[in-house]
């Protein structure tokens, strides 16, 4: 019980983290940071930054959006202060390599007609060519959540998308994105947003009504 709560606490966090991210029109570029765990850690490396004078839209748990990639004097500084308060910024090699788990999930998720019916570790190891372990580590390292939490959120982000489009009833969303039963689908949607998937439905519905009549 403790496992799933915790597992529904990381997942809900991160959905809180990434609805507050800031829309900007400018190019950014992100650098990621090892074992930033907590708002706390958030507030530290946005004083850093202000301290080098480091130019940035948005931080996060693990990710910083940078306006302009700074000097290599001012890298080293930075990476300098962030050992100073135990953490670590990652590596442009391994800082590509979480943006390509990044991006293959989401083009599984929201660009795949179906699931592929292969484990997840598999999918990632033949698409990115890495032990799922190494790629498990330092995902969870940085992102402070599991690649497993990070594909959950976007299962259950798909979901939403679905019901919204009322195009395919529950059943039909549960095999499309390879949940073994409605039943398995729901409880999950559930520890996620806090509702079932049919309440959630009806609260948009009534909020489109309200609009709709405003």
């Amino acid at each position: 019980m403790y496992t799933k709560n915790l597992l529904s606490i990381r997942i809900i966090f991160y959905l809180w983290q990434n609805k507050t991210k800031i829309k900007q029109n400018m190019a950014t570029q992100k650098i990621y940071i090892k074992y930033m765990l907590s708002l706390r850690c958030v507030l530290m490396v946005k004083e850093e930054l202000k301290k080098l004078d480091i130019p940035f839209t948005n931080v996060i748990i693990g990710e910083v959006e940078i306006l302009k990639y700074p000097s290599d004097e001012k890298m080293e500084a930075f990476r300098l202060s962030l050992k100073n308060i135990g953490l670590e910024l990652l590596d442009d090699k391994k800082s590509v390599l979480i943006e390509k788990i990044k991006n293959e999930i989401h083009k599984m998720i929201h660009e795949s007609e179906s699931l592929p019916k292969v484990n997840f570790s598999d999918f990632l190891n033949e698409k990115l060519g890495y032990d799922y372990t190494y790629l498990s580590n330092i995902f969870s390292e940085v992102q402070a959540i599991t690649i497993q939490q990070f594909i959950i959120y976007h299962k259950i982000e798909k979901v939403k998308e679905l019901l919204l489009y009322n195009e395919l009833n529950l059943t039909e969303i549960s095999y499309k994105l390879d949940y073994s039963s409605v039943s398995h689908l729901s409880n999950q949607f559930k520890k996620v947003t806090g509702l079932t998937p049919s309440f959630f439905k009806q609260m948009r519905e009534l909020r489109k009504k309200k609009l709709a009549n405003a």
